[in-house]
């Protein structure tokens, strides 16, 4: 099966087209820190030319998010650079890198919804486990015939974020007939959601959650975005998924409300510290999961960056729209 079969969403971040003034000049590409035989073969086959950095150099594709030091020094020291193609959909690990070589002509791409699809399906799958009681049937070492576990169809869903992967996980939730909450920036109105609120309007609709799911960006302002308040706003029986960055939620402030009942459970691939240490009071917190950081592993995502390089290939070559354009002053 292909790539493209196995997951669509390489393509759930809006093109965006740029003033003739704005489009970098298209010329060689390298591939740093290490060239891969895939993302070189991206290359080509959108028709550019991979090749060693140099002052002809114009493209560079970045494979390595902690590494990210390496590159504002390999980006300080070759001004000719005109565009950077970064490897992961969120870019809080290139933050310092990107406010220091904000310059004009510089333009930075991300994979922000590449892998869309993949993360998505993560979180539905550790939202259903909570809702089943799933973290305590599978350490159950005896029958328990107690009724418990609710189901998700016709839920209130709130989804923090409104981008790749929050409209996937629209798309996943109409199979439950869930009724969908949006909470972003701006109140532009998300397809398939019931209602679209801006940030500073959630507190009004967390009293009627039962899943909330977090799925922003990690920027300056929204750090601690779900906290002790947060949590003392949603029902005892809300569940909260986190697939987005550890930051966004106050991890003591989790841990404590999951020990005093204040929400029925919580799911999260990322957390704040992360790695999340050994003995840490969360791995013990009761209802929880915790996943090591694994909604997109390699094998799920090495195809969908190389289509995210190709599609930007072809813009850098002249021939289409970039995808997935970064503002590093909003720092997404």
């Amino acid at each position: 099966m292909s790539a493209s079969a196995r997951h669509r969403a390489v393509f759930g971040a809006p093109v965006r087209p740029l003033p003739s003034e704005r489009r970098p000049t298209s010329g060689p590409i390298a591939i740093l820190p290490e060239p891969e035989p895939d993302f070189e073969a991206a290359v080509a086959a959108a028709g550019g030319t991979v090749s060693e950095l140099s002052d002809e150099t114009r493209g560079l594709v970045w494979l390595s998010y902690e590494r990210s030091a390496e590159l504002g020094a390999v980006v300080h020291a070759n001004p000719q650079l005109e565009w950077v193609q970064l490897p992961w959909a969120g870019v809080d690990g290139f933050a310092e890198v990107l406010r220091a070589e904000n310059r004009p002509g510089l333009l930075w791409t991300s994979a922000k919804g590449a892998y869309a699809q993949p993360v998505a399906e993560h979180a539905l799958a550790l939202s259903l486990a909570l809702m089943r009681m799933l973290p305590k049937r599978v350490l159950a070492r005896h029958w328990n015939s107690e009724p418990e576990g609710v189901s998700l169809f016709g839920r209130n869903v709130v989804i923090v974020g409104a981008g790749g992967i929050a409209l996937e996980l629209v798309r996943l939730l109409k199979a439950f007939d869930a009724c969908i909450t949006i909470v972003r920036r701006r109140a532009k109105t998300v397809e398939g959601a019931v209602a679209t609120v801006t940030s500073d309007r959630l507190h009004e609709v967390l009293p009627s959650a039962d899943l909330v799911i977090v799925a922003a960006a990690l920027t300056g302002g929204t750090r601690h975005l779900l906290g002790d308040a947060e949590f003392q706003a949603m029902p005892e029986s809300a569940y909260v998924v986190n697939v987005a960055r550890g930051p966004l939620v106050d991890t003591d402030a989790l841990v404590a409300a999951l020990h005093a009942g204040t929400i029925a459970g919580a799911g999260v691939d990322v957390t704040d510290p992360e790695p999340l240490p050994d003995g840490h009071p969360l791995w013990t917190a009761p209802n929880c999961i915790v996943t090591p950081h694994m909604a997109d592993t390699p094998e799920m995502t090495a195809p969908l960056l190389a289509e995210r390089i190709r599609l930007n290939v072809e813009a850098f070559m002249g021939g289409a729209r970039f995808v997935g354009v970064v503002d590093p002053e909003a720092g997404y």
